[in-house]
C-alpha cells in the first residue's frame, strides 16, 4: 500500500495523459467488438443469399472505417499511456539525482556505486514497465474481457460461452499464485545484476592496480562466480514463465477446442447461424490476448513493485547533513576559523577519529596541517566542507557555528583540492573551470598559470580542449594535481584548501606554486595538509596532529625549538633527502667511470 501510494503522486501529476489514454484505449477495444459481428453478418447473408452487393460494400466499408478508427486509437493511446510512464521514470531518475547529491559522504561509503547504478537503469525500466504497458494489459484483461463475453453471449448463445470461459477462469487463478513467486524471484534478480554491475564497475576503475599484480585471471574467475549467479537468478525467472506461457496456451486452446466442438454442434442442429459461429471463434480469438495480458501484468507490476521498493530505499533515506531551520544567511565570508574541543567519530568506529582540538585561524593565515597517514587530517578539512555532521559549536567561521552556515554559503566561500584530484571525462578547460560561475579565458589562463601547468596545456595537441578521459586518465599524477589546484584558485574563494595537493610534483614546481599562492591570496585563509615539511614550513602556524590530537601548535621555527614531534620528523626527512641526495651522486659517479671505460677501451 504504501509502494502504491508513493508512485500514485507521480501518476497524478500526469493523470490527464493516463484519462485520455484509458478512453481511447476503451474506444479502440469497443470498436474491436463489431468486425467480428460485422463479418458474421456478410457470411450469414452471403450464405442464405439474403445480402446483395451494394450491402457487402456497406459492410466492407464498416469495416474500413473501424480498421482507420484502431489505428489512430492506438496512436494515441501509445502516445499518452507510454508517454506518461516515460515522463515519470524521468521524473524519477531526476528526484532520484538529486536526493543522491544531498547525502552524506557516508552514505557512498556505506553504498556500492554499481547497485546505485543498477536502481538509475534496470529498475527505472521495470517501473516504467508496470505504469505503461501494464496498465494497458490490465485494462484489455479486464474491461476488453468483459465487454467480449457480453457480446459473445448476447449475440452468440449464452451456453457456448460459459462453456468455452470457464477454462479462462482457471488462467486467472493461477496468474494470482504466479505472482507472488515472480515478485521474490525478480528481487533476488535484481540484487544479482547490482552484484554483477558493482564488480564490474569497481574491475574496470581499478584495471590498473589488476594489470600491475597481474590479477587477471583471479579477476576474471571472480567475475565468473558473479556472471554466473546473476544467470541463475536470471534463469529462475525464465524458469517460471516457461511454465506458465505454455500452460496459457493448453488453457486458451482447450477454449478453442470446446468452441470447435459445442460451436460447431450448435450450427449443425442450427441453434446458431454459420456467420455467428465464425464470429464466436473470432471473438475467442480475441479473448487470448487479454489472457496473456493478464500474465504480463501480474508480471510486470511484480517486477516493477520489487523495482519500486528498491527505489524507494534511495528516497527514503534522510540526509545526514542540511540546512537547520535557524541557518543565518551570509553573503560573503571573511575566512576566520575557530575550532573548539572538536572531537569527531566516524560511524562504526570506536575511537574518534579527532579528539579536543582546539584551534584559532584568524582570517588571512595560512594555516598547515601535519601527521602521519591516518590520522585524521583529511576528516578535519571534510568537516570544515560540512562532508560531515559535527556538534554544535565544535566550529565556527567568522564567528557563526558552522551548522548555522546555509551549506550553499559555506562551500561557496571555501576552494577545495581533493587528495584524490578527480576530474571529470571532460575538456581541461571545462574542468579547470568547473567551480566557477562567470568565467572567461584569460581568468582560466590565470589561474592555470598560478598553478604552474599552463605550459603544459599549451603543449597538448588540443590544448585547453584536451579531454582529460575519465578520473583524468590522460594526465600524469602531478598534471593533475596542478589541474585541480587551478580549478580551485579560478573561485577565488575567502578559505582554500589544499588537501595533499603537491605531493606528485617535483621540488622546485611546489616552490613556484606556493610562492604564487602567497602572492595571489595575501588576506585569504589557505589550509594546507601535506607530510613533506619542506611545502609547509613557510605557514603561519603549523598544526601537528598525532593520534587525531592536536600534539603542538606553531610556526616552524617554535616547533623546532620545542624539540617534539615536529622536530623529529623535519630531521628524519633532512636525513632522507640527504641519503638521497648522496645516492644519486654515487650512481652518477659509477655511470662517469664506466664511460671513461668504454671510451678508453674503444
Amino acid at each position: 500500500m504504501r509502494t502504491f501510494r508513493f508512485i500514485l503522486q507521480y501518476i497524478k501529476k500526469h493523470r490527464f495523459q493516463y484519462i485520455a489514454g484509458i478512453l481511447t484505449l476503451f474506444v479502440v477495444d469497443f470498436a474491436n467488438l463489431y468486425i467480428p459481428e460485422l463479418t458474421g453478418t456478410v457470411t450469414d447473408g452471403l450464405a442464405a443469399r439474403t445480402l446483395g452487393w451494394d450491402g457487402v460494400v456497406s459492410c466492407l466499408v464498416s469495416i474500413f472505417v473501424l480498421g482507420l478508427t484502431l489505428a489512430a486509437g492506438r496512436f494515441l493511446w501509445r502516445y499518452f499511456l507510454f508517454g506518461a510512464s516515460r515522463s515519470i521514470e524521468k521524473e524519477l531518475r531526476n528526484d532520484m539525482f538529486g536526493h543522491l547529491e544531498k547525502m552524506s559522504v557516508e552514505y557512498y561509503n556505506e553504498h556500492k556505486t554499481g547497485d546505485l547504478m543498477t536502481r538509475f537503469t534496470s529498475d527505472l525500466n521495470a517501473v516504467r514497465m508496470s505504469i505503461g504497458p501494464a496498465v494497458i494489459c490490465v485494462f484489455d484483461a479486464s474491461v476488453m474481457t468483459v465487454m467480449v463475453i457480453c457480446q459473445m453471449m448476447f449475440y452468440v448463445d449464452v451456453k457456448l460461452t460459459l462453456l468455452a470461459v470457464i477454462p479462462m477462469l482457471f488462467i486467472c487463478a493461477g496468474e494470482i499464485y504466479y505472482g507472488k513467486i515472480i515478485h521474490a524471484r525478480f528481487l533476488k534478480r535484481q540484487e544479482a545484476v547490482s552484484g554483477l554491475t558493482d564488480f564490474v564497475q569497481e574491475s574496470f576503475s581499478g584495471v590498473r592496480v589488476i594489470k600491475a599484480f597481474v590479477r587477471e585471471r583471479a579477476q576474471l574467475r571472480a567475475f565468473a562466480k558473479a556472471n554466473r549467479n546473476s544467470m541463475e537468478k536470471n534463469l529462475d525467472v525464465v524458469r517460471l514463465q516457461s511454465v506458465v506461457m505454455p500452460l496459457l496456451d493448453v488453457v486458451i486452446g482447450l477454449s478453442a477446442l470446446i468452441t470447435l466442438v459445442y460451436g460447431g454442434y450448435l450450427a449443425l442442429v442450427g441453434d446458431i447461424t454459420l456467420g455467428r459461429f465464425v464470429a464466436f471463434n473470432q471473438y475467442i480469438n480475441m479473448l487470448v490476448w487479454p489472457m496473456l495480458a493478464c500474465g504480463d501484468a501480474i508480471n510486470m507490476f511484480s517486477q516493477g513493485a520489487a523495482s519500486l521498493r528498491r527505489i524507494q530505499e534511495i528516497l527514503d533515506e534522510k540526509p545526514e547533513i542540511f540546512d537547520r531551520e535557524d541557518a543565518l544567511e551570509v553573503d560573503w565570508m571573511k575566512g576566520d576559523i575557530e575550532l573548539d574541543h572538536l572531537t569527531f567519530l566516524h560511524r562504526g568506529h570506536s575511537e574518534p577519529t579527532l579528539k579536543d582540538i582546539s584551534l584559532s585561524v584568524p582570517a588571512g593565515t595560512t594555516l598547515a596541517i601535519i601527521g602521519r597517514t591516518g590520522n585524521g587530517k583529511s576528516t578535519l578539512v571534510n568537516l570544515l566542507l560540512r562532508l560531515y555532521r559535527t556538534k554544535p559549536g565544535m566550529i565556527r567561521i567568522d564567528g557563526r557555528d558552522i551548522n548555522q552556515i546555509p551549506l550553499k554559503t559555506l562551500r561557496e566561500n571555501i576552494a577545495y583540492v581533493p587528495q584524490d584530484n578527480f576530474l571529470f571525462s571532460d575538456t581541461l578547460k571545462s574542468n579547470i573551470a568547473f567551480g566557477a560561475d562567470d568565467w572567461d579565458m584569460d581568468s582560466v589562463v590565470r589561474a592555470t598559470q598560478a598553478a604552474c601547468i599552463h605550459e603544459n596545456i599549451v603543449a597538448f595537441p588540443d590544448g585547453y580542449e584536451t579531454i582529460v578521459g575519465e578520473r583524468g586518465v590522460t594526465l600524469s599524477g602531478g598534471q593533475k594535481q596542478r589541474s585541480s589546484i587551478a580549478r580551485a584558485l579560478m573561485k577565488d574563494a575567502p578559505i582554500l584548501i589544499l588537501d595533499d595537493a603537491l605531493s606528485a610534483v617535483d621540488t622546485d614546481t611546489e616552490e613556484h606554486i606556493l610562492r604564487n599562492l602567497k602572492q595571489n591570496r595575501q588576506g585569504k585563509t589557505t589550509i594546507l595538509i601535506a607530510h613533506r615539511i619542506s611545502t609547509i614550513q613557510n605557514a603561519d602556524r603549523i598544526l601537528v596532529l598525532e593520534d587525531g590530537e592536536a600534539k603542538e601548535i606553531g610556526n616552524h621555527e617554535e616547533l623546532m625549538r620545542e624539540n617534539g614531534i615536529y622536530r623529529s620528523m623535519f630531521e628524519q626527512q633532512q636525513l632522507e633527502a640527504a641519503v638521497s641526495r648522496q645516492k644519486a651522486e654515487l650512481d652518477a659517479g659509477h655511470m662517469s667511470e664506466e664511460t671513461a671505460k668504454g671510451g678508453t677501451l674503444g
